[in-house]
């Protein structure tokens, strides 16, 4: 049993230190093309022609942000004798009559068609496909319900689309509520790391990026030479990307062009949204990852990328191995000498840790350009503990992903929230059941309790901030989810206003 769980404790650091390497070396890709300015030289440039374009809005129950997404759109400055756009409605509640109320009061000048599907077959990946078919446009936009696009988005991505390889145009995000809490905070955190670092480092490396779903145009010949949308993944945009560049199509990524959104803020919000992710990117993995090793065109390199960015959420996995092994390597490592050669062994790992605080580091420095220290020793901590606190909830859906355990497209529920405080927990799609997984959580928070004072009875202290981590991480999940069953204060009265952030 012993030498079992040596094994599987440093298999698993293994992965993870791999992982942060590969990460490591898109920090320097980053920084490399920060230097070389990697583009694709037709920055800035204005369109010469204006092509027809089709923008798709799916929408399923959306009550509370799809008037706001409708006046964000029709106000994108592009020729309205070139533009139509699709709402793609799946709901099943009051969103179905908000929406045609809307349509009835918006300028006749601009052509929006409100798009009803028999059945909601396929979830997003379905009704994108759906639209697809009644698209008149050469290039298609596709943006979430929580989003906010600029109303020159298609004026700064469409020159990009002048190489007729180019098939796929992906925007950063941008956060309207990044302040609005500890959780949007962290999260905010999380996702510049990906369209700064991952993005940028990826499309200059030659690497496989992806579309993140929404905030990019795609052109429709394309979407439809890849395959179309399809959706036996929960993350179809994913799984299209790797289609289409397996196919030889090239993908634009634009840092500088930011599409501002909401950010879930309530912890079982975000876990929907993290499940998703994290178990249609396994599925995805078990979709592409043989045909991408396998390819004659994808080099070395490109398959590193490739493996780890198709892997990226087994690290969850990996990571919640690791660290239940933890607490009894410390026993083995007290009661036999010989296992505190392992341990030394291991501490070559700590370069992983270090290559992913360069990579936060180097991200929110772009960020946060004037006070990017600060605000990196704020947050990173905090943001190291929560990730392990969300690992039995994302390894969950890794091996139902791995597996082939369907289920739902689960959305994330939109809240119509800026910088201000308001009353959100009367949310009519707001999950407020209980979860076995809070149980989980909540028992990993005891287990690394005793972790960290088992450590210090022994006074072996080499596991002690890893396992402080582990508790405070699964502290906060639990107790985050747990808030929300909780009756609703009355906020405070702020003289605050929704402010679109231009990061």
């Amino acid at each position: 049993m012993e030498i079992v769980i040596s094994i599987v404790y440093f298999v698993g650091l293994l992965f993870i230190f791999l992982f942060s390497l590969s990460q490591l070396h898109l920090t320097l890709s980053y920084l490399k093309a920060k230097r070389k300015k990697c583009n694709n030289g037709v920055a800035h440039k204005k369109l010469e022609e204006f092509p027809y374009v089709t923008i798709q809005l799916p929408v399923y129950n959306e009550l509370y942000v799809v008037e706001r997404l409708i006046d964000a759109v029709s106000k994108i400055n592009y020729p309205k004798e070139k533009l139509e756009i699709q709402v793609l409605d799946d709901s099943t509640d009051e969103t179905v009559q908000i929406i045609e109320n809307k349509l009835n009061n918006i300028d006749k000048a601009i052509s929006i068609q409100h798009i009803r599907r028999p059945k909601r077959v396929g979830f997003k990946a379905g009704a994108l496909q759906y639209g697809l078919k009644k698209a008149k446009g050469e290039f298609i936009t596709i943006f979430d319900a929580d989003f906010l696009p600029i109303p020159d988005f298609l004026l700064e991505t469409l020159p990009y689309f002048k190489q007729s390889s180019i098939g796929m145009v992906q925007t950063r995000w941008g956060h309207i509520n990044r302040d609005y809490s500890l959780l949007t905070k962290l999260q905010a955190f999380g996702l510049d790391a990906h369209f700064t670092i991952e993005q940028v480092g990826r499309k200059c490396n030659g690497s496989f990026i992806n579309f993140n779903g929404t905030a990019g145009v795609w052109r429709k010949e394309c979407i439809e030479d890849a395959g179309g949308w399809q959706s036996d993944t929960l993350t179809e945009d994913l799984d299209l990307s790797y289609r289409a560049q397996l196919k030889g199509w090239q993908f634009e990524y634009l840092e500088e062009v930011v599409s501002p959104a909401e950010l879930p803020i309530a912890m079982s919000a975000i876990k929907s949204q993290q499940f998703r992710w994290n178990k249609g990117a396994a599925e995805s993995a078990k979709k592409h990852l043989r045909n991408v090793l396998t390819s004659s065109k994808v080099s070395f390199t490109q398959k590193v990328h490739a493996f780890f960015h198709l892997m990226n959420s087994s690290t969850f996995f990996f990571l919640l191995v690791v660290s239940l092994a933890s607490v009894p390597m410390l026993w083995l490592k007290n009661k036999y000498e010989e296992f505190n050669l392992f341990f030394h062994l291991a501490s070559i790992f700590l370069l992983g840790f270090f290559s992913i605080c360069f990579f936060y580091w180097v991200s929110t420095k772009k960020i946060y350009p004037e006070k990017y220290n600060k605000h990196f020793f704020s947050i990173f901590p905090l943001f190291l503990a929560v990730s392990m606190g969300l690992s039995i909830h994302n390894s969950l859906a890794v091996l139902e992903g791995w597996l082939g355990i369907k289920t739902n497209f689960i959305r994330t529920p939109k809240f119509n929230i800026g910088t201000e405080n308001k009353l959100w927990k009367k949310n009519v799609y707001l999950n407020k059941r209980f979860s076995w997984s809070l149980i989980l959580e909540t028992l990993a928070f005891v287990y690394f309790c005793f972790g960290v004072f088992y450590g210090i009875s022994i006074q072996d202290y080499g596991l002690l901030v890893f396992h402080l981590l582990l508790a405070t991480g699964f502290l906060i999940v639990s107790w985050e989810e747990f808030k929300v069953m909780l009756p609703e204060k009355t906020p405070p009265k702020t003289k605050g206003s929704l402010v679109i952030s231009s990061t």
